[in-house]
């Protein structure tokens, strides 16, 4: 905005009043003028034509030309200063005299179309007056008020009036009005003038001074007499510079002062600084140790525990009775569990540093939630506790996420929850809080009958090391970490951990996380239609146990009649589920007693046992019931024990899929693939499905060969070097053999919107890893099926494999996350193909001497780019059963492009070398 100095008001103030006023005055005389000089010409116009009009009425009667031109010719000349010419008109409008040439008489005439009006007429044009007078008949003017007396006419008069003088006399007015305005403006400048000598110019000479004297120089003083409230201003103005001269003086005295307090301030600073920068480099040297330590401890600890549980394994998959399978069991969960511990310790330092990473793949939610609870069960059942788990049924089974953190979470509260409860219940429950879009909020509880919490003690719950009191840490014993990683973990998930307790009636901790739902296969389903108004028996001495069994029943279709005890007459059931207690286990002969009323009162007896019971299965099976199960009970194990055929206890060996071999179809299909792993996987699969299949090891060979051979289906991997798979799609697509060639995405990237965004960059179709043959033969049958088959067939599912393939297509447990190699994994990673398998693995073990060699180099110092390495070990982990291995290249990989140095992921390197030194004994046995 401008500022306008005080010279500028004043003279605007004193000028633009006048100026308006002048202007407007000025503006209405003028106008006022100017008519009233058209008007004055119009009146003598009309003291001219009329009379004349009057006069030339018995010359027309006679048409007498001569009389007529005598009186026109007559005024013209009196009244030849303003008059350009006079004609007289019949009536048939026609010219009958004139009093001089006119150029243009048509200009005087009314119009041909239109009758002579009784009136005098008037049109003022540019340079020119003319008025219309008609000629009536003698004594028509006293008969012209008879309403509808019409009048007759002998003609009209036109005369001319020149508007030059008029013109002339009007500018003259305008001139001179504004010659007074510019009278008024010249004296209204010279009062400005003579204000702004008297007024602004002190004002000017004053703010001048004051600049001074804010520059410091405070010893200027204004002098001069001046007018009024001026002089008065001055004297105010000398005032203060007097008053800031003084103040001056002392606030110099005060900094002099300060400064000298400043001076002795800063070398202690100074010397602080240097103690502090030592201190942080102590520090730093200190965290550098703890992690070296860590790291060293982490492969000293994990070498020998993955030998027991490699061993353990191994020996579980021998032929054992089950007392020897539960030893062994026991054996390999305890030291799962104290892999957890150094887990934890790990996950608190990576926590710390901000290095952990969260994955986000889709997996089986109440799978996950399940084997939790199968994993602390026997801690729970050792203590006599009933452990149980209500998932709300609005929540779907596949979802996205991490579901290792989450099941960590979930183990660290209920196994503190084990930890320090006597007796009575552990409750653990999943509710949908909100549902938007594609995402869900859950809130996940852990209810117990413990010790509980003091208020006073509940601030000390999430600090690390630390616990409610010193008593419970010798008690109970404990890192102290477990609720601190809680926090932490549940924080980077974007979610928030609470508790509610009070003392000596137990605790609830409640953490909510959100996550995204998908339709993308999780698990093979369980088909439950034979269960549907079928009749079951439930027993089951504990409540809470019983309610979340009947809720599960009862949404299956079946009519559930509970019990708390075995009853002694009841109708016939079609099942029935005995349940007991921990804790409270009854002597074999009084169980078997119940065992064989049971089967007196249903088709099929199932006991559901404790964990520390499991002994029994052998006894109980022999006597008659058709399958045993540990409690507690999952959606899985319990559905799968109602509709199967009678089983045994023990879980079957892993068989590869028997089902009858595919036609082969008459096609040539191309899969893009960098890594080699993953190119003889898809391949392999492929092979057996299409007659010709064709392999290129990037996106730019497979252009090339886009532009050599027609292709009817191209499978494309994303992430590859040089040349990306979406790059290579919409160059094939440019091509003129396969411009319109389907392009199926292949990749790992399983997040929501990964499918629309790919499809929008120009893919055909989408194709998650590791690829599954079901989902691989719904991809070619949707895009090989003939144009003339109904479009409803082309997204018809596979069928679902039987009951005896459920156990090798099943996903692999969660638990199974801490094995370096799991050949049951491998083995569905590879179709079921054991040779296809075994090759994978190979080809697994042959590159990784060469990403050991290079990440020594790394950590040697040298300039080594890790991320393509590691990410072409990536890919090959995803088909040959080592989920640890797979884990940690994830984790460094995503490092690696988040622009991480080798000093940074040390400790992750150094469990990778290890790693893959586990990998290669624990696969040893099936490479022979």
């Amino acid at each position: 905005m401008t500022k306008y100095g005080l010279r500028a008001r004043v003279f605007t103030l004193t000028l633009a009043p006048t100026l308006i006023i002048g202007l407007l005055l000025s503006a209405f005389f003028t106008m006022s003028r100017y008519r009233d000089l058209e008007h004055q010409l119009i009146s003598t116009g009309a003291s001219i034509i009329e009379p004349l009009a009057i006069s030339t009425e018995y010359g027309m009667a006679d048409q007498n030309r001569e009389a007529v031109r005598r009186l026109i010719s007559y005024a013209h000349r009196k009244h030849s200063q303003i008059v350009r010419s006079i004609a007289v008109f019949n009536t048939k409008n026609e010219l009958f005299v004139t009093s001089n040439f006119h150029r243009n008489f048509e200009a005087l005439m009314y119009p041909e179309d239109q009758p002579i009006p009784l009136l005098l007429e008037t049109r003022l044009n540019e340079n020119a007056l003319i008025l219309r007078a008609p000629i009536l008949k003698e004594g028509q003017f006293s008969n012209a008020s008879i309403p509808g007396y019409q009048a007759e006419t002998l003609g009209y008069i036109a005369l001319e009036l020149d508007l030059s003088a008029l013109r002339l006399q009007q500018y003259q007015e305008v001139f001179t009005a504004l010659m007074v305005l510019l009278l008024g403006l010249t004296l209204s400048a010279l009062f400005a003038y003579r204000l702004m000598k008297d007024v602004t110019r002190p004002i000017s000479h004053m703010v001048s001074m004051v600049d001074r004297i804010r520059r410091g120089h405070l010893d200027v003083r204004i002098e001069g007499q001046l007018l009024g409230e001026l002089d008065t201003l001055k004297n105010g103005i000398n005032a203060m510079a007097i008053s800031l001269s003084e103040y001056h003086i002392e606030m110099q005295q005060s900094i002099d002062q300060a400064t000298s307090d400043l001076r002795e301030t800063l070398e202690q600073l100074e010397i602080q600084n240097v103690e502090l920068d030592i201190a942080k480099k102590r520090a730093q040297e200190a965290a550098r140790v703890k992690s070296e330590f860590l790291a060293n401890m982490s492969h000293e600890l994990r070498t020998p525990l993955n030998g027991v549980i490699g061993f353990t394994r191994q020996m579980l998959k021998t032929r054992l009775s089950s007392s020897q399978q539960d030893y062994l069991q026991t054996i390999e969960k305890s030291a799962n569990n104290l892999l957890t511990i150094i887990n934890d310790i790990l996950d608190f330092s990576k926590l710390e540093a901000g290095k952990l990473l969260l994955e986000n793949i889709p997996f089986d939610f109440t799978e996950s939630l399940d084997e939790v609870m199968k994993l602390l069960a026997p801690s729970a059942h050792e203590k006599g506790l009933e452990l149980t788990l209500k998932v709300d049924h609005r929540i779907p089974s596949g979802m996205i996420g991490d579901p290792l953190r989450i099941q960590q979470v979930l183990t660290n509260l209920i196994g503190n929850a084990v930890k320090f409860t006597e007796r009575g219940n552990i409750d653990v429950s999943v509710e949908l809080k909100t549902e938007r879009d594609e995402s869900l909020e859950l809130q996940f509880m852990v209810r117990d009958t413990g010790i509980g919490i003091s208020e006073r003690q509940q601030a000390q719950l999430f600090q690390a090391f630390s616990q409610a009191d010193a008593s419970i840490s010798r008690r109970y014993g404990g890192t102290g970490l477990g609720l601190v990683i809680t926090q932490k973990l549940v924080s980077q998930m974007g979610g928030e951990v609470s508790l509610t307790s009070r003392l000596h009636q137990g605790s609830t901790f409640w953490f909510s996380l959100r996550l995204n739902k998908t339709d993308l296969p999780v698990s093979q389903p369980i088909d439950t239609h034979s269960l549907i108004n079928k009749k079951l028996l439930l027993i089951e001495p504990n409540m809470q146990a019983a309610s979340v069994i009947q809720q599960r029943l009862i949404r299956a279709g079946i009519h559930v009649t509970y019990r708390s005890s075995m009853p002694d007459d009841a109708e016939h059931h079609d099942f029935a589920l005995l349940n007991l207690s921990p804790g409270e286990q009854p002597p074999i002969a009084t169980l078997l007693d119940q065992v064989f009323k049971a089967e007196q009162l249903s088709e099929k007896v199932i006991v559901s046992l404790p964990t520390t019971e499991l002994a029994l299965s052998e006894r109980l099976l022999n006597a008659g019931v058709t399958s045993c199960l540990p409690k507690p009970l999952g959606h899985r194990k319990l559905f799968e024990a109602l509709v199967s055929e009678p089983d045994q206890f023990s879980e079957p060996e892993p068989q590869p899929i028997s089902s009858e071999a595919p036609s082969i179809q008459p096609l040539t299909v191309m899969a893009v693939d960098d890594n080699p792993a993953n190119l003889k996987l898809i391949s392999a699969l492929l092979c057996e499905r299409v007659e010709t299949v064709i392999t290129a090891s990037g996106g730019r060979k497979a252009v090339e060969y886009a532009h050599q051979k027609e292709f009817d289906l191209i499978f494309m991997d994303i992430q590859m070097p040089e040349m990306d798979g979406v790059t290579a799609c919409q160059e094939i697509h440019k091509t003129e053999l396969n411009h319109s060639t389907p392009v199926i995405a292949v990749t790992a990237h399983a997040m929501a919107g990964e499918r629309e965004r790919l499809i929008e960059a120009g893919m055909d179709d989408y194709l998650t890893k590791p690829i599954e043959e079901r989902i691989l033969q719904q991809i070619l049958a949707k895009w090989t099926t003939p144009h003339d088959q109904p479009i409803h067939a082309l997204d018809a599912p596979v069928p679902e494999p039987s009951q005896d393939d459920t156990s090798s297509n099943e996903a692999p447990a969660s638990a199974n996350q801490n094995v370096s190699w799991d050949w049951d994994l491998a083995l569905k990673q590879a179709a079921g193909k054991e040779e296809l398998a075994k090759d994978m693995l190979q080809m697994l073990l042959d590159f990784m001497p060469e990403v050991e060699m290079l990440v020594n180099e790394a950590l040697d110092g040298k300039d080594i780019e890790l991320w393509p390495p590691i990410h072409k070990l990536h890919g090959s982990c995803a088909y040959s059963g080592v989920p640890r291995l797979k884990n940690l290249c994830h984790t460094i990989e995503t490092e690696l492009k988040a622009g991480a140095s080798t000093d940074d992921i040390e400790p992750e390197l150094f469990e990778l070398i290890d790693e893959m030194n586990n990998v290669v004994k624990a696969s040893k046995a099936y490479r022979h």
